[in-house]
């Protein structure tokens, strides 16, 4: 398994878990979730998909703040 494969796996699995405890329930930002990181399934170039792990760790870091 390649390490950027690694960093989405790990990054998607956070993500999930601090779902648990979001505002608007968990099904709601799971949902969100899968639909963000299908959108990006097609990246192949590694400079996007840097890019698309940035912007997820963004959103993991907002949502901690919640």
């Amino acid at each position: 398994m390649s390490t950027l494969r690694h960093q989405v796996l790990n990054i998607y699995k956070e993500l999930l878990y601090l779902g648990k405890s979001y505002p608007l329930g968990y099904t709601y930002f799971r949902t969100r979730c899968h639909k963000a990181f299908s959108k990006g399934a097609g990246l192949t170039k590694e400079e996007d998909i840097k890019n698309a792990i940035a912007r997820a760790e963004f959103v993991k870091k907002e949502v901690e703040t919640l």
